[in-house]
């Protein structure tokens, strides 16, 4: 039986993402008790607009991605870095989960954050820049270990199945620290 269900988010929109082909890495190679679904609603949500959240107003797709995050016990975002930063569409999902901030669905939930590029640097800034977001959140992030698979096309087979035995060893020992934190919240 699964003891904890973690809701991955990819922010990037395109169809051969290596971001969303490092979340289907990640359920493959999830610890016991961890059973992880991927969201895929991103495109589908509009931009945070403050007049539109409100409980008469609300848009079904944010109302889905709130209710899904609440259901889960942890989150795993993978993300490419788009100009030294977060992709827009990740930024407004999160904006959108984020509010009401003393009520949000991001309120101590446990996080862990990876991502997939295909220059040397990887998705440093970018993973910074949603460290420093779910400050404000007050979520629990994991610190380490920090998966930044760059030169990420080197990494993946022609089917986008991660193949490179360093990078599954890192998203293997970010699952267990997400794990650790689910099983351990802090409040």
């Amino acid at each position: 039986m699964t003891d904890f269900k973690v809701l991955g988010i990819s922010g990037s929109l395109r169809a051969g993402s290596l971001n969303t082909a490092l979340l289907r890495a990640a359920q493959k190679f999830a610890p016991d008790g961890v059973d992880i679904s991927i969201y895929e609603g991103l495109a589908d949500l509009p931009w945070y607009d403050g007049d539109l959240d409100t409980p008469e107003n609300l848009p079904a797709q944010a109302r889905r991605l709130r209710e899904e995050i609440a259901a889960h016990d942890g989150l795993l975002i993978a993300t490419p870095e788009y100009n030294y930063s977060i992709p827009g569409g990740l930024k407004n999902a999160i904006d959108w989960a984020s509010r009401p901030s003393a009520t949000s669905v991001l309120l101590h939930k446990p996080i862990a954050i990876m991502g997939a590029a295909p220059t040397n640097f990887g998705t440093v800034r970018a993973q910074l820049a949603l460290r420093q977001v779910f400050v404000w959140t007050h979520s629990d992030v994991v610190v380490k270990p920090e998966v930044m698979a760059f030169r990420a096309h080197e990494r993946f087979d022609e089917g986008a199945n991660l193949i490179d035995d360093d990078t599954i060893k890192l998203v293997q020992g970010l699952l267990d620290a997400l794990k650790a934190k689910m099983e351990n919240p802090a409040r």
